[in-house]
Parts: C-alpha cells; sequence; structure tokens
C-alpha cells in the first residue's frame, strides 16, 4: 500500500493479482450480476488506489483492509440500490396510462428522457452539473464528491441544491409549456 501510494503502477497490478478474486467472489455473491460485480471489483480497487495512504499496517492486516473497503463500497452500492426507485417499471406504468396513439416504446421514451436531461443539466453551472452528475447519475455520495472535486462539503451540497432546483423550475416551465400548448 506505501508503494501504491507513492505511485507505484506495478504495486496496484500486485494487489490486484493478490486480492481481485476474493473481491469479486464477495462481490458476486452480493450483487445479482455478473457485470455489476465486476464493476464493483474495478471501483474497489480505485478506492483503495486513491486511500492507499491510510493504510497502516499496525492496525490491521493488509487482507483485512482490502475487504474492509470491499465491504463498505459493497454496502454502499447495495444501498443506494434499495433507495432508487426502479426506473423502468415507472416509465412503464407511466407509457401504458397513456392512450395508444400517444404511446412510445420504452427505449423511446429513455431516449428522449435522457436527452432532455442532457439538454437541462448542458444548461446548469459547471460546479452544479458535475455535483447532480457525480452523485445522482454514478452514485458517488456528496462527500465522496467533494474530495474528487477538493471543494468543501458545504458547497458541493449548496450546488447540488441550487442545480436541483433549477432543474425542477425548468421541468415546471416545460410543462406547462407543453400544457399551454395543447
Amino acid at each position: 500500500m506505501q508503494r501504491i501510494a507513492a505511485g507505484e503502477e506495478s504495486a496496484v497490478a500486485e494487489l490486484y493479482d493478490r486480492f481481485g478474486g476474493l473481491v469479486f467472489r464477495v462481490a458476486r455473491q452480493l450483487l445479482p450480476t455478473q457485470p455489476e460485480a465486476e464493476d464493483a471489483v474495478q471501483e474497489i480497487f480505485v478506492r483503495l488506489w486513491q486511500t492507499a495512504d491510510r493504510f497502516d499496517p499496525q492496525r490491521a492486516k493488509l487482507v483485512t483492509w482490502v475487504m474492509l473497503i470491499a465491504r463498505r463500497h459493497l454496502i454502499d452500492q447495495l444501498r443506494r440500490k434499495s433507495v432508487r426507485p426502479k426506473s423502468t417499471s415507472l416509465e412503464q406504468d407511466a407509457l401504458q396510462s397513456l392512450p395508444q396513439e400517444h404511446q412510445r416504446t420504452v427505449p423511446e421514451y429513455q431516449h428522449e428522457q435522457a436527452t432532455a436531461l442532457q439538454r437541462c443539466l448542458a444548461d446548469l453551472p459547471e460546479l452544479q452539473r458535475v455535483v447532480i452528475e457525480r452523485s445522482y447519475l454514478q452514485g458517488f455520495t456528496l462527500r465522496e464528491v467533494s474530495r474528487q472535486l477538493d471543494a468543501p462539503l458545504g458547497t458541493v451540497k449548496s450546488a447540488l441544491s441550487r442545480g436541483l432546483q433549477k432543474l425542477r423550475d425548468r421541468s415546471l416551465t416545460s410543462e406547462f409549456q407543453e400544457w399551454a400548448a395543447s
């Protein structure tokens, strides 16, 4: 871990060779699909790389440290999944409630929604856009986003709040415009 903290790339490869299989097995037991487990393993090793300087061999063995980071990451991921509603079922319910002539396929609807979201995000100031993308779309906690951006946590929280309010305002404005046009 000291070599990783010093920026030695071969040390990261050695860490992965040594613990990658173990971390993958644990991730595969907790996560429903292999691709999710593979993504989690990658994210865990990035996190290990980012926190290498915090490892203290006097307090824990390396395997204990690796599994602690893995466990925390997997629990966070499971919590985020359980809190968020399943978007496809909500979208399908919304589409089925439309009259037949207005119904679109789920992929068409998702593409339209994603395009609209990208347009709205592009109009936000950079900090607000980045905070929303990282926290909502990439699943990072606000504390993680704060560290990534090297910005105070309060600034990140404020940027998130202001950005979400702007998105809500734009959404209401566009819904009103659609209603007025019909």
